[in-house]
């Protein structure tokens, strides 16, 4: 693996993701408890013993340049030689613009890409959550001779649209490639049930094929495709589709767990997801393939006569006397007497306050860090350094699909409510 370079998409404004993208850009988005959509890459990388790596970003990068900084100083953090640098969409006198797609972000540093000496590009998403050996994606690549390998996964009917979408034969060379197809053009892409090694049983299950936004390009193919067209900007649009045409083009079949975090609802599913039992379809817990983050030395958590049920909770968190039921608590979080949390994502703070600044708050009428005594907050997101107070409910009480809020400190996304961060729920509000 040491002839390959990463090269991580951080993504767009992530408008999808709105509002946790707000104030960060979204491989910066926490996960977990504890981690960061971007760790999850950045770990698969380390853990197939890929160290030069770059993540591309363009927006609100500020928290994500802190995180990569603090966690990934490869050597002082005991891995080999190596490196993860995030390089931010910049102006220069020969490219004024700012990233216009995922090629182009790609092409505004190919001239850093090509002073490395590697055969292979391997170009990641920042936001997918999946645990893969790069390895044996590689070797598929090497071994099948290709220009281009894609990593694929199959598909049910229930979002097929929201994917690219390849057709491949017998042998897993792709034959097309359709980006986001609706009507007679996702019908087109079903796929055949003979292909790749996958059953009929599966294929009729999940009869589509869809791009994980993984790719492996040979290094000069790569920058005679990005340079043949200026105005083709977009891998998946663009790209692809035209080189599935003239080039040797090779799909990895997936079989694991893998999800595209691209949306609120499919955010908040696959975090609660996290809780199940006793086979949760990701796992953090695996020895020979961790998933890093940094290290923030925090006290344990406290449970002080609570009642936790399926559910994760970070380092740091001190919850009294409250029900906590099929939810992820994140670090640092303080939940108070007789609140009940149910089916929600708390993302925690990002620093504590002491017992006397809480009283202060109390004292003057404000909400301290954290959720107030007597709340119940269920089917919610909750960002970071949020304020809840006493006697809230967050419920969605009148089934509201789409609301947008910010003024009062919230939005409501596929029935979801999400809290803003650093953003103050009054005493007795109803959600």
């Amino acid at each position: 693996m040491k002839r390959v370079l990463a090269i991580i998409l951080g993504g767009g404004a992530g408008t999808r993701l709105y509002p946790l993208t707000k104030l960060r850009a979204k491989p910066a988005v926490p996960l977990g408890a504890k981690y960061r959509l971007i760790d999850i890459p950045i770990s698969n990388c380390i853990n197939s013993e890929i160290q030069r790596i770059y993540v591309l970003t363009q927006f609100n990068s500020a928290s994500l340049n802190r995180h990569i900084a603090r966690t990934y100083a490869m050597a002082g953090a005991g891995f080999s030689p190596g490196f993860v640098e995030v390089l931010a969409a910049q102006q220069t006198q020969e490219s004024p613009s700012w990233f216009e797609g995922t090629a182009d972000a790609v092409r505004k540093y190919l001239g850093l890409f090509a002073e490395w000496d590697v055969d292979q590009y391997l170009i990641l998403s920042g936001d997918h959550l999946y645990r893969m050996n790069y390895g044996d994606f590689i070797q598929r690549h090497r071994n099948t001779k290709a220009d281009i390998t894609l990593s694929v996964v199959p598909v049910d009917e229930q979002r097929p649209s929201d994917f690219g979408l390849v057709k491949i034969d017998k042998s897993g060379r792709v034959l097309s490639f359709s980006e986001k197809p609706e009507g007679a053009a996702l019908k087109a892409m079903q796929v055949d049930t003979t292909v790749l090694g996958l059953s009929a049983e599966k294929a009729k299950v999940s009869p589509y094929i869809a791009s994980m936004g993984i790719y492996v390009f040979e290094k000069q193919v790569l920058h005679d495709l990005i340079n043949q067209a200026s105005d083709r900007t977009d891998f998946g649009r663009e790209i692809l589709p035209a080189s599935a045409r003239e080039h040797n083009v090779q799909a990895y079949l997936f079989n694991d767990y893998w999800e595209d975090i691209g949306t609120i609802e499919a955010f908040y599913n696959a975090n609660l997801a996290l809780t199940y039992q006793p086979d949760p379809p990701f796992s953090f817990y695996d020895e020979k393939a961790p998933i890093y983050t940094r290290s923030r030395y925090l006290p344990p958590t406290k449970l002080l006569d609570s009642h936790v049920i399926e559910s994760m909770v970070g380092e740091g968190c001190i919850l009294k006397e409250c029900t906590v039921k099929r939810s992820v608590i994140g670090i640092r979080s303080r939940i108070e007497a007789g609140c009940v949390i149910d089916n929600a994502l708390l993302m925690g703070s990002d620093y504590y306050e002491s017992p006397t600044e809480r009283l202060k708050h109390l004292g003057s009428g404000e909400v301290p860090l954290g959720v107030g005594a007597n709340s119940t907050i269920r089917r919610a997101i909750i960002d970071k350094n949020a304020r809840i107070g006493r006697n809230v409910r967050i419920v969605n009480q009148d089934r509201v699909q789409e609301s947008t809020r910010e003024e009062l400190g919230f939005v409501i996304r596929s029935g979801i409510v999400v809290v803003i961060k650093n953003a103050t729920i009054p005493d007795g509000t109803v959600i």
